[in-house]
C-alpha cells in the first residue's frame, strides 16, 4: 500500500496511470450524476445505458490526453487546466451525442448531456486542483524552514509557489506596501502590512525573510533591511523572475544579503561618452589586473569595446584567473576583444616599455600596488619599490611609448598618511603630477577613493569568515570609521574620471557618509540572523573583540589634503587642488628612494617619505612589527 507521502516520489508514468485511472472512475460517475439529477433519484433507469457508460471514458480520455492534460505536472499546474478540461469535455460531449444517434441508444435525456458536460468538467478540474493543493503543501521534512516573503507581486507569488513545492522551505507570510494586497491571500499565503513584520515573525516563528522586490530602488532595499536587522532573521534577495525564467539567473541565485546592499546607495547613471572615451577601439593596458579593482576594471573595459586588452600582473594565479574569466565571457561570436595576459613586474621599466610599444598601448589603468597596511608597514622597502618606483617606471615607459592616457588608481590613505602604504601612494601621486608638467603627450591623472567592499583585505570578507567560525569578530578600535564603495561602482567611476583629465589632476570620488566599523560588525551579525554577545546579551552568538590600533593605523580616513575642490561634470567625481612637487626635486626623491631600497635601509626610506609627504610621521621599529606582534597579527582585519 503506497502512502500519500510516497506518491510524491513515484515515477511520472505511474502518476499518469493514476490520473487516467481516476478519470476512468470520475467520468462514468459524472454521467450517472447527470442522469440522477435529471430524474431526481439516486436510482435512475440505467439498464439500457451500459454502452454509453463504456463509451464515455473511451472517448473522453484520449481527447484529454491529446490536449496534454496527462503530461502536466500536477504540482506546477496552472489555472489553464480549466480551459483544457472544458475544451476536452466539450469535444467529448459532441462525439458522445453523435454516437448516441449512431447506435440509437435510447433513454438518454438531452438535458443530461448538458449536465454531464458541467459535472465532468467540475469533477476533473476539482480533482487536479485538490491534488495540486495537497502536493504543494506536502512536507518532505518536518524541519522545513518557515519563511516570510517581502513583496507579494508576480516575483513573490511565483517564488512562494516554487518554495512550497520544494519542501525545504515553508512560506507562511507575505509582506507588501500596497494597501490593496494587504489582508488578501496570494498563492495560498496571507499578505501582511510591513508595520506588522516583527509581530508576524514572532507569532509564526519565521527564521528567514526573502526580498522579492527586484525592481525596487537600492534605498528601498536598505530601508527594509534596516527594519529587519534587529529581528534575528536571515535575509535573502531574489532576482527578477524574468531573469530566472530566461536563464540569466538561476533559482540558486537567491542569495543572502550582503553588506553592500545595506551600505550602498542608488548609483548615479554613468555617462557612456566618458566611459568609452579612453577605451572604444583602443588598446588598453591594466596593471595589477588580477587584483580587486584591477579585475573589475578589466570586466567593465571588455564590455566597452576595446580593440585589445592587455592584462599585467606579477601573480601567476591572479593573472590566470582573470584571463580565464574574461576568455569565458568573450566566447560569444560577437566578441572581438583580443585579450593578452602578460606576466611581469611594473618595476621593470624596459619590459613595460617594450610591451607598450609592441602592442601600441593607448590607455593605461595603473592599479598595481601593495595596499595592505600592516604588510606594507612590515615590508616597507618592497612596498615603496612597488608603489612608488613601480609607478614611476611605468609612467616613464608610457611616456616613451607615447601612451595617450595614464590613470593611477590611488587611495584615501594617501591623505595625511600615518603609514608607509599611504605615504607611498601619495608619493606615487606626486610623481605623476611632476611628470605631467614636462609637456609629454601622455596625459596623467589620478583617482583617489576609500575602501571597496569585498576587496582582498577588506573587513567585510574577514568579518564574514569570523561569523561563520562562530566569532569573535576582531576590531582594532570601537570608534574607527572608514569610507566604503562597491567595487563595480568604484571601477566605473575610475573609467569616467580618467576621461576627464587634462593632465596632472587628482580626482576624488564621492564616497558618501563614513561608516563606523563597530556598526558595520553589528549589522553583519544581525544580517546573519545572529545576536551580538556582550554585557547586555550574555547569551548572544558572536562576540566583538577590540584588539587595539595597529602601527600606522588611523581612526579616521580623509579624501582631501586641502580645502580646494571643484565639481566636475559628474555628480560623484570632484577635482582636488593640492601641492605639487617640481619635477627636479621629484627626480632627486626617486633617486634617493632607489638608493635606500638597494641598500635595504628601511629607516632611510621612511625618512625620505616624511620629507616629501605632508603630514606623514613614521613610527619607530616598524620593520620588526611582524616579529614584535606575533605571527597572527596579519590575520586580523585590514582597513
Amino acid at each position: 500500500m503506497v502512502s500519500f507521502l510516497e506518491l510524491r516520489f513515484l515515477s511520472r508514468n505511474v502518476k499518469r496511470l493514476i490520473m487516467v485511472g481516476t478519470d476512468m472512475v470520475l467520468l462514468p460517475f459524472a454521467l450517472w450524476s447527470a442522469i440522477a439529477v435529471r430524474y431526481g433519484t439516486f436510482w435512475p433507469p440505467l439498464q439500457h445505458l451500459w454502452l454509453l457508460f463504456l463509451l464515455t471514458p473511451l472517448v473522453t480520455i484520449p481527447i484529454l490526453y491529446r490536449l496534454g492534460l496527462y503530461r502536466a505536472v500536477i504540482r506546477y499546474m496552472e489555472d489553464r487546466i480549466i480551459y483544457t478540461v472544458t475544451l476536452g469535455v466539450s469535444l467529448a460531449v459532441v462525439i458522445l451525442g453523435a454516437l448516441i444517434l449512431m447506435f440509437r441508444i435510447g433513454g438518454v435525456p438531452r438535458s443530461s448531456l448538458i449536465m454531464f458536460w458541467l459535472l465532468a468538467t467540475l469533477y476533473i478540474v476539482f480533482s487536479r486542483l485538490l491534488a495540486r493543493s495537497y502536493l504543494s503543501n506536502l512536507k518532505v521534512s518536518r524541519d522545513a524552514t518557515r519563511i516570510g516573503i517581502f513583496g507579494a507581486g508576480s516575483t513573490g507569488a511565483q517564488l512562494g509557489l516554487a518554495l512550497r513545492t520544494a519542501g525545504t522551505y515553508t512560506p507562511v507570510a507575505f509582506f507588501d506596501d500596497r494597501p490593496d494586497l494587504q489582508g488578501s491571500v496570494v498563492a495560498g499565503i496571507r499578505v501582511y502590512p510591513p508595520e506588522r513584520v516583527q509581530e508576524v515573525i514572532l507569532t509564526l516563528g519565521i527564521s528567514q525573510i526573502l526580498l522579492a522586490i527586484p525592481h525596487a530602488s537600492r534605498s528601498r532595499h536598505q530601508e527594509i533591511i534596516r527594519e529587519l536587522e534587529p529581528m534575528r532573521v536571515k535575509i535573502r534577495i531574489m532576482p527578477a523572475i524574468n531573469d530566472v525564467v530566461s536563464g540569466h539567473i538561476k533559482m540558486e541565485s537567491l542569495r543572502e544579503v550582503q553588506i553592500e546592499d545595506l551600505l550602498g546607495r542608488d548609483a548615479a547613471l554613468p555617462d557612456p561618452a566618458l566611459l568609452m572615451t579612453c577605451i572604444l577601439d583602443k588598446t588598453v593596458m591594466v596593471t595589477g589586473a588580477g587584483g580587486s579593482i584591477g579585475s573589475e576594471l578589466c570586466r567593465q573595459i571588455v564590455a566597452l569595446g576595446p580593440r585589445r586588452l592587455i592584462l599585467v600582473d606579477h601573480s601567476e594565479y591572479a593573472l590566470y584567473s582573470i584571463e580565464r574569466e574574461l576568455a569565458l565571457r568573450g566566447e560569444h561570436p560577437s566578441s572581438r576583444v583580443e585579450i593578452l595576459p602578460l606576466l611581469g613586474s611594473v618595476c621593470d621599466s624596459s619590459w613595460v616599455e617594450a610591451k607598450m610599444r609592441r602592442y601600441g598601448v593607448e590607455t593605461v589603468y595603473h592599479a598595481a600596488a601593495y595596499k595592505h597596511v600592516p604588510l606594507v608597514e612590515a615590508n616597507s622597502i618592497e612596498g615603496v619599490r612597488n608603489n612608488v618606483l613601480g609607478t614611476f617606471h611605468t609612467a616613464l615607459a608610457a611616456m616613451a611609448a607615447q601612451v595617450q592616457t595614464f590613470v593611477l588608481v590611488s587611495t584615501d590613505k594617501a591623505v595625511r598618511p600615518t603609514n608607509v602604504m599611504g605615504a607611498s601612494k601619495r608619493v606615487a601621486e606626486l610623481v605623476l603630477q611632476a611628470l605631467a608638467t614636462r609637456g609629454s603627450p601622455t596625459r596623467f591623472c589620478m583617482v583617489r577613493f576609500g575602501n571597496v567592499l569585498g576587496s582582498s583585505g577588506s573587513v567585510v570578507p574577514l568579518f564574514s569568515e569570523q561569523i561563520r567560525r562562530g566569532g569573535p569578530i576582531t576590531l582594532t578600535h570601537p570608534d574607527i570609521t572608514r569610507y566604503f564603495m562597491t567595487i563595480p561602482e568604484a571601477a566605473q567611476l575610475v573609467l569616467q574620471a580618467g576621461a576627464m583629465g587634462e593632465g596632472g589632476e587628482v580626482f576624488v570620488l564621492d564616497m558618501g557618509e563614513p561608516v563606523k566599523i563597530m556598526d558595520l560588525a553589528r549589522r553583519m551579525v544581525h544580517l546573519s540572523g545572529l545576536e551580538i554577545k556582550d554585557e547586555d546579551h550574555p547569551d548572544g552568538d558572536i562576540a566583538i573583540q577590540v584588539t587595539g590600533l595597529r602601527p600606522g593605523e588611523k581612526l579616521y580616513e580623509e579624501l582631501l589634503i586641502g580645502e580646494e575642490v571643484a565639481k566636475t561634470g559628474h555628480p560623484l567625481i570632484m577635482k582636488a587642488f593640492e601641492e605639487v612637487i617640481p619635477e627636479a626635486r621629484m627626480n632627486r626623491v626617486i633617486h634617493e628612494l632607489e638608493q635606500a631600497c638597494m641598500a635595504f635601509d628601511a629607516d632611510a626610506v621612511r625618512a625620505i617619505l616624511s620629507r616629501c609627504v605632508s603630514g606623514y610621521s613614521p613610527m619607530d621599529t616598524q620593520e620588526s612589527v611582524v616579529s614584535r606582534v606575533g605571527p597572527l597579527s596579519t590575520r586580523q582585519h585590514l582597513h
